[in-house]
């Protein structure tokens, strides 16, 4: 039994030992340059007045962004001309439509 649990403690240790043995990093022949995520520091408070944001940005921008700012207006258009009539409807009369006080607080959080 003890010479068991001696195997077991070794085979542990052994196991232990290998999986740390590589420390997962390529040689210095085979790194390939990776560009930096941002051009700027976020901690410095002057990086976005004396640099250019936009050159850091993708050179293709994704299409169904410029989706997004043309259906903006229309989004805020909907906002006034339909869910903030009914937030006020259903203000109205709070039992009839179930209004409550989490509704009352998110419609006074809208600007």
């Amino acid at each position: 039994m003890r010479a068991m649990s001696w195997a077991v403690g070794v085979a542990m240790v052994a196991m232990v030992a290998t999986g740390c043995a590589t420390t997962g990093q390529q040689s210095a022949d085979n790194r390939e340059y990776t560009p930096p995520t941002s051009i700027y520091n976020i901690l410095d408070s002057t990086a976005l007045v004396y640099s250019n944001p936009m050159a850091g940005s993708a050179i293709n921008d994704h299409p169904l962004r410029w989706l997004g700012f043309i259906s903006h207006p229309l989004g805020h258009a909907v906002d006034y001309g339909v869910n903030r009539p009914m937030y006020t409807l259903g203000g109205s009369n709070h039992y009839l439509f179930g209004y409550t006080a989490e509704d009352s607080m998110l419609d006074a959080q809208r600007h």
